[in-house]
């Protein structure tokens, strides 16, 4: 009886860090939130759980990997195209290219899994010209919506 009370105590103190890790989501970097253009006159809305591509395309992020400069997500399911399935995005910033401050590729766009999608990554950073899948990095000015 006493082991009983032991280990119901022993789950009792462990909960909350239970429950803490899987409430936390990953953040996205400060200086892709908010309402952008790109280079092709398209409009973004992205924040930490939603990447909005005007007019009718949403992506629900389900992770940010910060360090290594990517996102996973999953298409909606009103998506025209690949609803349902999973997208990689992999961004980066850039100097010298003013007023554009970021870029990003849809490095893997329909993705049976997110397993699938996090693991495709053949991103050239250091060609931003021509490193997303022979094409150039979208790239992203921070605009004001009224």
């Amino acid at each position: 009886m006493k082991i009983n009370y032991v280990i119901a105590f022993g789950i009792l103190l462990l909960f909350p860090i239970f429950t803490f890790a899987q409430n936390t989501k990953s953040k996205a970097p400060e200086f892709t939130l908010g309402n952008f253009t790109d280079d092709y006159g398209i409009t973004y809305a992205i924040n930490d759980s939603l990447w909005v591509q005007n007019p009718n395309m949403k992506f629900h992020i389900l992770k940010w990997n910060s360090e290594m400069q990517y996102l996973v997500a999953k298409n909606d399911p009103a998506n025209k195209d690949d609803a349902n399935k999973y997208t990689r995005i992999d961004y980066m910033t850039l100097s010298g290219m003013e007023p554009y401050n970021w870029g990003f590729c849809l490095t893997v766009y329909d993705a049976d899994t997110d397993e699938i999608a996090e693991k495709t990554a053949y991103v050239d950073r250091k060609n931003p010209k021509k490193g997303c899948n022979g094409y150039p990095f979208s790239r992203m000015k921070k605009i004001e919506i009224n």
